[in-house]
């Protein structure tokens, strides 16, 4: 594997950005993941290097760099100021500044010889969910194959609310739902599901019964590996159908 961390220029200054990709047989599809509110960590590298060893150019973004958070470490128990800053920093980010940054990356893999020129993935936990599907609909003739895992603000009064946006897409898109999740519960997953059989667009919502928001995470108290690893084969499957 060959790991590098690069800074990549935007308009709003230089974003941190974690890379990784096998050492052989390039170039490689390229997939973007979208980090989750708690930010960038070892855990996610360990994410992004598992799509790498199985043969993709993964660009792991802090997308908070304009507030200048890099790590932030533990995030404590509700209420404690290391959550309270977590939540600001997730709010301060739109769709539209996060898509700027996006088109950013884009521009950087194109000059990177190990990075295909081809169809990309995305995918995101969490707040991100929304910035996967929106990029699908953004850039439809790069982004291929876009995923939500257990992704927030999925049905909201926005313009580019995931259910609105989904039919602009020309991606392959995933939606991972857990059965238990304040921030999509059921009856949000079920307008979602509604909105996306009427878009038009190739979709897929899969629910994940008995399993809480987060469940993906092996560090985290409600991490579910069979659950976990169900949807490393749904994201390893879109990825092998789409980025060719």
């Amino acid at each position: 594997m060959i790991e590098e961390t690069v800074d990549i220029a935007t308009r709003d200054g230089a974003m941190t950005t974690f890379i990784c990709h096998p050492e052989r047989g390039g170039p490689h599809p390229v997939i973007i993941i979208y980090m989750d509110a708690p930010g960038i960590r070892e855990e996610l590298r360990d994410m992004a290097r598992r799509l790498g060893t199985a043969g993709y150019y993964v660009v792991l973004p802090n997308m908070y760099y304009r507030s200048g958070a890099m790590e932030l470490g533990p995030i404590g128990a509700e209420g404690s100021p290391e959550r309270a800053r977590m939540f600001s920093l997730m709010n301060s980010l739109t769709i539209p500044l996060v898509m700027d940054d996006t088109a950013a990356i884009l521009d950087l893999v194109a000059g990177r010889a190990a990075a295909s020129p081809g169809p990309i993935g995305c995918m995101g936990y969490c707040m991100s969910g929304t910035y996967a599907v929106n990029a699908a609909a953004r850039f439809p003739d790069r982004v291929a194959a876009a995923a939500s895992i257990y992704g927030a603000n999925l049905v909201t009064e926005a313009d580019d609310s995931p259910h609105k946006v989904a039919g602009r897409a020309k991606a392959e898109l995933y939606f991972a739902c857990a059965e238990i999740d304040i921030w999509a519960p059921p009856e949000t997953v079920a307008a979602l599901q509604i909105a996306l059989d009427a878009s038009g667009a190739d979709v897929e919502l899969e629910i994940y019964p008995g399993v809480h928001h987060g469940f993906a995470f092996p560090l985290r108290p409600i991490y579910d590996k069979p659950a976990a690893e169900r949807h490393w084969e749904r994201l390893l499957a879109l990825f092998r159908r789409r980025l060719t």
